[in-house]
């Protein structure tokens, strides 16, 4: 089994439950912030819409790879954003599908500029930060959510408000 199957297996489970989060997100609330060193609703959203589909770009990139920062930006609306996880989500599948055993496990190396970011296989790459800072995101946006007193859907098991468990009519 090549390397990258089971990691595709993962985020194809994960991307549906994302979904799930982003489509709860409100659009008249994309201002918003817990706090004010905080990242807006509709940035962070956004961030976590977009973040597999550059990571996986990123860690399909010629070596050395060149970052630009760049702002989160914010949705118009819950349709775009719902768009741009999609695209993000096709884009990690046409990337990554195929990428060969060797490829990923060979060091990349990225630069901010000339200023060296860091060396890393390119499986750690995408296990890393397309996947678990993704999954750190999904955390901090279902707090968010949580404080705008907007219904949890399922991550890993019943929320409060959703239980997968039960049956419908319970």
């Amino acid at each position: 089994m090549p390397l990258i199957a089971p990691i595709l297996q993962e985020f194809t489970e994960e991307a549906g439950t994302t979904r799930r989060v982003l489509e709860r997100v409100p659009d008249d609330r994309f201002d918003w912030k817990p706090h004010p060193k905080s990242r807006a609703l509709g940035e962070l959203a956004m961030h976590i819409a977009v973040v597999p589909g550059a990571i996986a770009k990123l860690a399909t990139s010629p070596n050395p790879a060149t970052m630009t920062p760049s702002g989160d930006a914010t949705p118009t609306s819950g349709a775009e954003l719902l768009a741009a996880h999609d695209e993000s989500v096709a884009t990690v599948n046409r990337v990554l599908e195929g990428i060969s055993d060797a490829t990923l496990l060979e060091p990349l190396r990225v630069l901010v500029g000339d200023v060296e970011l860091f060396v890393l296989p390119r499986i750690v790459l995408i296990r890393s930060v397309m996947l678990n800072h993704w999954y750190h995101h999904r955390g901090q946006l279902s707090v968010y959510l949580r404080e705008l007193d907007v219904p949890l859907p399922s991550i890993y098991g019943p929320t409060a408000d959703e239980n997968p468990f039960l049956p419908a009519d319970a």
